[in-house]
Parts: structure tokens; sequence; C-alpha cells
């Protein structure tokens, strides 16, 4: 049976991020997720989580300058120090927030850059942080993002994540599964997703065009998530979508869709 996650960062944005907590557990969520922790005191995170009954089940490891454009800095040679200061950061809060399992996003890569350097770089990066995850009883997860929301983003399909966890050789390394984003990039979801299961640790979701809430678009969201039961997959879906208006008055496809 499917079970859902808010996506804070995208969800009850109108709200304090410290807010959103609340809210997310009265519009009946019983997890989170996030783009980042960093900006907040863990404690004071710990504290809203444990006041309203939530899991924490997914945020980013640091991703550099998120203001300034920056969306991962596993792909650069020069920022190898910064990345695995950023591993035991998001240590220290994984273990303070209860949190299963991180994301590494990648990164954009600049148009004159080596895409075979960036690669290198990539997998030596993922080596190291899943084994320092590991040791710590923390999962690693990496994400594909489309193209076309994110120009220049270094791991866009589900085939680049497998190769890149198979040359990686870490039992600590896994699949972040968006279907928004792959179904603008691959699309056969279903079965990518049934051929992939055995490496899918999280799945989010929204409807496309637009990135809405569920039932917007054109993606058969029923089907997905009857898929996704009846192949046994039992992590989060996270609700990482874009209201259409507010949070709140979108919330009906949790009962029209998924139930």
């Amino acid at each position: 049976m499917a079970q859902f996650s808010a996506n804070l960062t995208m969800l009850f944005n109108e709200l304090p991020f410290l807010d959103r907590f609340r809210a997310a557990r009265l519009a009946g969520f019983r997890a989170v997720e996030y783009v980042s922790p960093y900006e907040y005191y863990p404690g004071d995170i710990s504290d809203r989580l444990k006041a309203n009954r939530l899991k924490q089940v997914l945020f980013n490891l640091p991703v550099g300058d998120w203001g300034a454009g920056e969306r991962g800095i596993a792909i650069f040679p020069e920022r190898r120090s910064d990345f695995r200061d950023g591993i035991a950061t998001a240590i220290r809060y994984a273990k303070a927030l209860d949190c299963p399992q991180v994301n590494c996003l990648a990164g954009i890569a600049p148009d004159d850059a080596d895409a075979r350097v960036m690669r290198e770089t990539l997998v030596e990066n993922l080596r190291y942080a899943s084994a320092e995850l590991q040791s710590a009883g923390i999962r690693l997860l990496m994400e594909p993002i489309n193209t076309r929301d994110m120009p220049g983003f270094f791991l866009n399909s589900s085939q680049q994540a497998i190769d890149l966890i198979r040359d990686v050789g870490s039992p600590n390394l896994f699949l972040q599964y968006d279907v928004y984003h792959m179904h603008i990039m691959e699309g056969e979801t279903l079965a990518t997703i049934a051929r992939h299961l055995p490496l899918i640790k999280h799945v989010q979701i929204a409807d496309h065009p637009g990135r809405h809430e569920p039932g917007t678009g054109e993606i058969d969201f029923p089907t997905v998530l009857r898929h996704l039961d009846a192949i046994g997959y039992d992590g989060w879906i996270g609700a990482e979508y874009k209201p259409k208006a507010a949070t709140t008055d979108g919330l009906g496809w949790l009962t029209t869709i998924s139930g």
C-alpha cells in the first residue's frame, strides 16, 4: 500500500519552514522530506518531527550554493574537499533526525567541462560517500533529473545511474526514481521501475506538464501506484510537486488517485 511523504521544500511553502511540519501532519502525511536541513539547527527540526509524529525519510547531501544556482558539487574535481566535508555534515544531521537515507545531486555541468573527468570525479565521490554513510548506517541514493527543468544536469537517465552504481561497486548506493523527471527523459515508467526495482529505494511524483499535483496532467498515476504495489515496492513515495494553488486545495489526489 502506497505511503506518501510530503516534500516540504515545495509543499506548504507559504509557511515558514519549521511550521510546515505541522501543516503536513494535519494534511494527512506521516513522513517528510526536503532539499536541505542545513540552514536549521538539527534539534529544532527533530523537535518538530517528534511533536507532529512524523518520520524523516530523505534529504540531500549539501548541494553547494542553491541560491546561486548550484545543484550539487559531486562532479567537480576542485570541490572534492567540500564534498567530503558535506558527507560528515549530512551524517550528523541524519543521525539527529533518524533519517535512513540521503540523496546525492550530481551537479550541473558547465558547457566547456570535460565529461570524462566529471564522471571520474563523481565515481570517486560516490565511492567515498557510500562507504562513509554505510559505516554510519545510512543509505546513499542518487537522482537523475530532466534537462528541460535543469539544463546541463549531469545525471539524466535511469541507465546512467545504473551504470554508475555498477562502476562505483558499492552495496550502499541506490537509485531515487522521480516519475516526473523520468517521464520527460525516457518514458516507459512501469517497465523501468520493474527492471530496476532492487536498486530503487525512493520514488517521487509530480504530474506533467507543469510539475503540479498528481491528477492535473497526463501521467496515469493510479496505474503507476498499482504497479508499485504489485511489484513489491515498499518504500516511501515523495510528493514533490508545485501546487497549482494553495497546497491544501490540491490534496484530493491523496484519496482520489491513491485510494
